[in-house]
């Protein structure tokens, strides 16, 4: 049975009865937490250009909500009201390693689903109003205490407030609440409505995000990536015509000779495969550049690991799945890319997707496995340790 971060609810009965189904409060969960990241800190991430931060001001009665998006400065914090405001900032994890080991406390949940860390820290009275997310949760509390309500499952055709920057829901009612206090951990499942609310002047929530795309997404997706593979002689055929009695009428074995056409690409394992691991590795923020300076070769890899070991670390930001194909190979996939791996590189690819630090030791490597390393540290996916 695996290690639980859920008490004396087992990761097995979690994912049973829980997961995607119900909230789950669990105290105590990380009561020996060490935040890796505190209010000045989180502050000085926020005026960073590259990072995602917003701060929601809310009105002493609740009822009105200010929306800012960041980079701030200085003189925003300085500004702030004493009471009811939340700063949020995203990814994290992306940008300081350290807050990546609580994310790996999570690691039963399959890679591809991880969105990020999100951190947000609010003065008493602070929160973002009674909402619903349409992804998975973990809240878990590390400073200063939050009232957390749930309660009722909603939707797109669900009623919310128009008058507000943030999605609100209106005339809602909780149908449960908790205080939690630094280690407490509850989960909300998608839709599921909640709404925080700073207790004390210091709170602060990390929050572990899981992603779904939606099945627009995922079918726009995959046609947009068969399409680009196809050429303009690609077209409808009809070499069998016959006469039917009116030419306005669209036949069974014309909708039947459609449906062929997407069954040819649904049926290819391989390249249904190749498309939704790159789509779902795809890196959070595409933009940010991560390569190094210093490209490296073969050559030089085996050079230096045939003098010491060497400690490679995944980058915080990088998202890493497999699957295996049925002749045995792997296909690995980062951060959008797959990388075909067969004989020791095999070994490499799992055990990348499964630590985010790979121990290089002394002694022969494949060439193959050295490329793969190559590959993966010229694009900035892992880097050396100091």
């Amino acid at each position: 049975m695996s290690q639980s971060p859920f008490g004396d609810i087992s990761i097995e009965t979690f994912l049973a009865e829980y997961w995607q189904k119900k909230p789950l409060l669990v105290r105590g969960a990380f009561k020996d937490f060490v935040q890796p990241v505190d209010a000045d800190e989180l502050a000085g991430l926020a005026c960073e250009d590259d990072v995602e931060a917003r701060l929601v001001i809310t009105a002493p009665d609740n009822d009105s909500w200010e929306l800012k998006h960041g980079p701030f400065n200085e003189q925003t914090f300085a500004e702030l009201p004493d009471s009811h405001w939340t700063l949020l900032v995203q990814a994290v994890d992306n940008w300081v390693p350290d807050a990546s080991d609580l994310v790996e406390q999570f690691r039963f949940v399959p890679n591809w689903r991880y969105d990020d860390l999100m951190v947000s820290f609010a003065s008493e009275g602070g929160g973002v109003g009674p909402h619903y997310d349409n992804y998975d949760v973990f809240l878990i509390q590390t400073q200063g205490e939050r009232r957390w309500e749930v309660g009722g499952h909603f939707d797109q055709h669900s009623p919310r407030r128009d008058d507000t920057p943030v999605m609100i829901i209106p005339d809602w009612h909780p149908e449960q609440s908790w205080v939690l206090e630094p280690g407490d951990m509850l989960y909300v499942p998608p839709q599921v409505g909640h709404n925080g609310t700073a207790v004390t002047d210091d709170c602060m929530t990390y929050s572990v995000g899981f992603r779904a795309p939606s099945q627009a997404e995922i079918l726009r997706g995959f046609t947009d990536y068969v399409g680009e593979q196809l050429t303009s002689e690609s077209r409808y055929a009809d070499p069998e015509l016959a006469l039917q009695e009116h030419p306005g009428e669209i036949q069974p074995q014309a909708l039947q000779k459609v449906r062929d056409i997407f069954n040819q690409f649904l049926n290819d394992e391989q390249k249904l495969a190749t498309w939704f691991g790159e789509y779902v590795t795809d890196p959070k923020y595409p933009e940010l550049d991560q390569s190094p300076e210093d490209k490296i070769d073969s050559e030089q890899l085996a050079d230096a690991l045939s003098q010491s070991e060497l400690a490679f670390v995944r980058n915080e930001g990088s998202r890493v799945s497999f699957t295996e194909q049925s002749n045995g190979d792997v296909l690995l996939f980062v951060d959008g890319q797959s990388y075909a791996c067969t004989g020791g590189s095999i070994q490499l690819a799992k055990l990348l997707c499964q630590t985010p630090n790979l121990i290089i030791n002394q002694g022969e490597w494949s060439g193959d496995q050295l490329e793969l390393l190559v590959k993966l540290y010229n694009r900035g996916c892992i880097y050396l340790a100091e």
